[in-house]
């Protein structure tokens, strides 16, 4: 084997192994946005930005309410965010209670 099969063997070898490591980096991360505690805060969040939308379509709730609540809800996912970053992808089970009670307060205000 020549110095130059050599070289090409290790450089796709390389690459190789370089793009087996970003997969399981990316498999990693999709499985840390799903966690299951971060899954149902977001869902929640989720849900109660159709209620809030379903609500000024109604004539229930006037733009500038909704604003206000979409405001607190995009608090609380960037909080949620934040405890995952600092917890490896998820967020502990205290966090989650958190972040509930602040989606329950927001979900108060939605349908009064």
């Amino acid at each position: 084997m020549n110095c130059t099969t050599r070289s090409t063997l290790f450089l796709a070898s390389s690459l190789l192994l370089a793009g087996m490591t970003i997969n399981a980096f990316a498999a990693e991360g999709q499985f840390d946005k799903d966690h299951p505690r971060r899954a149902e805060v977001n869902q929640r969040l989720e849900n109660q930005d159709k209620r809030i939308q379903n609500e000024v379509k109604e004539g229930k709730m006037s733009k500038g309410e909704a604003a206000k609540l979409h405001k607190e809800d995009r608090h609380m996912r960037k909080e949620e965010r934040a405890m995952a970053a600092k917890d490896g992808g998820h967020i502990t089970k205290k966090e989650q209670e958190k972040l509930n009670h602040q989606e329950n307060e927001v979900s108060k205000q939605i349908g009064k």
